[in-house]
């Protein structure tokens, strides 16, 4: 009895620390269900917003908790040339911050998702940011995406 205890002790830490190293495109992958195309390039739309709303040295800050931020900016990159000018078309006619939710949508959509899926990314992370960077990047990024 005494042996099945600790291998499960063992187990448990096993999947925690797997759980904690795992990146922020595979923690989207199992928590919303999404492809890993979908997952990294959401997160990088996100990320995207958030840089243009975050100073160089704040963003700096967020970057540090995301190990695979280049990537993830690469890929949201790749996303908003396919996705047409739907996003430049708002900023033009309505400002930045206009423009800035239209080409999440638009985004989103060129990876087969709805906008609503935006608002299942953020709190995903947010929670890895925050586990990463602590609270006080976790409310950089919070004011950023907001």
């Amino acid at each position: 009895m005494r042996k099945i205890f600790i291998a499960l002790i063992i187990t448990l830490g096993f999947i925690t620390t797997s759980a904690g190293a795992a990146g922020l495109t595979d923690t989207l992958m199992s928590t919303l269900g999404v492809s890993k195309k979908q997952a990294s390039g959401g997160a990088g739309s996100l990320l995207k917003y958030a840089k243009g709303n975050l100073s160089k040295d704040d963003f700096s800050k967020v970057s540090k908790s995301i190990p695979d931020m280049s990537s993830l900016l690469s890929n949201a990159g790749k996303i908003s040339k396919s996705s047409g000018g739907l996003g430049g078309m708002a900023s033009a006619l309505g400002g930045d911050s206009i423009g800035g939710i239209a080409s999440l949508a638009s985004s989103f959509s060129a990876l087969d998702m709805d906008a609503g899926m935006i608002q299942k990314f953020i709190p995903v992370i947010l929670d890895y940011v925050k586990g990463s960077g602590g609270d006080s990047v976790m409310n950089l990024l919070s004011g950023a995406l907001k």
